[in-house]
């Protein structure tokens, strides 16, 4: 099993919700993140001052998925968040060891 963790623009995050569904996700985790990377941040106004936004708003996406699930799902990922410009995002896959389904005891993929 492998975890995917994507770092998306939050408002691609019903997009790319809809697009793993379709590939059989069940369920994901999501998560408010500020970051920045080659986008670097901007300058805005308020108040007629001016600052500087370093950390701009993101959605991290988690879900676990079985090995033969996951190139689809990153696939899906992709295209559903893309939008061609700077600061689409990052998708991070790792190993999966195991996986606990608290309610029933149920372990790895058939927890998932």
């Amino acid at each position: 099993m492998k975890q995917i963790t994507a770092i998306i623009k939050p408002f691609k995050l019903e997009e790319v919700r809809e697009a793993l569904a379709a590939q059989g996700v069940t369920g994901l985790t999501v998560t408010e993140v500020k970051g920045f990377g080659r986008q670097k941040g901007h300058t805005e106004l308020y108040r007629g001052a001016e600052y500087v936004v370093d950390f701009l708003p993101k959605v991290k996406v988690e879900v676990v998925v079985k090995d033969a699930d996951l190139d689809a799902c990153i696939d899906a990922i992709v295209k559903a968040a893309k939008t061609g410009k700077i600061g689409d995002g990052k998708i991070f896959v790792t190993a999966v060891e195991q996986v606990v389904r608290i309610r029933t005891g149920e372990t790895d993929e058939a927890a998932v």
